[in-house]
């Protein structure tokens, strides 16, 4: 077997393991909190986060597998399809690492800026998403009792800002001894 081989049938693995966790963590997780629109489950973006550290490629590949894993979930449609807007953070975050050489992993200061970006990016993504549900009347009554601004910019905005630097700061933490293992084992790793 080459070592390009060896290389693409690890990271082919390693996606499948990212998406198989990507959906089981928001299905079992027991640190949810729902607060309509708004649902946070700790570390449901810690698989999509990693993926971003290894490649573009896997990042969307995994946002994609974690959006697919909702809808057969049968989780609400707006849950699904703020799943598939992560594949807009992902991609430009995974791109940004690969061009700055994932060095924005390594410091503290970089990686919180970088966290904090890549966080208003990902909320401002799932607020465009939740919008057209909020203005068509098809959310529960409750949200239109808390009014718009609590329920769509800070549930749903600072929310998600918050939730993905929480996440973001568990997937740096736990990638660590990922890219030990896998440089060890002979496989690239960028971060």
């Amino acid at each position: 077997m080459t070592s390009k081989t060896k290389t693409n049938t690890f990271t082919l693995a390693m996606t499948g393991m990212l998406i198989a966790i990507g959906i089981v963590i928001p299905m079992f997780s027991p640190i949810k909190v729902i607060i309509e629109p708004a649902s946070f489950t700790l570390a449901s973006h810690v698989a999509t986060f990693i993926a971003m550290f290894i490649s573009p490629q896997v990042a969307v590949a995994v946002s994609l597998g974690t959006t697919i894993g909702f809808f057969f979930g049968g989780f609400p449609i707006t849950v699904v399809l703020r799943a598939l807007s992560h594949i807009v953070f992902v991609l430009v975050g995974s791109v940004y690492l690969k061009k700055h050489n994932y060095s924005m992993i390594g410091s503290v200061k970089d990686s919180l800026l970088f966290s904090f970006l890549i966080g208003v990016l990902h909320a401002a993504c799932e607020v465009l998403i939740v919008l057209p549900f909020y203005f068509n009347g098809s959310m529960p009554q409750a949200n239109y009792d808390k009014g718009f601004f609590v329920s769509i910019f800070l549930l749903v905005g600072v929310g998600s800002v918050i939730h993905s630097m929480v996440d973001f700061a568990i997937s740096v933490w736990l990638y660590k001894p990922v890219k030990l293992v896998m440089s060890r084992s002979g496989h690239e790793m960028h971060a």
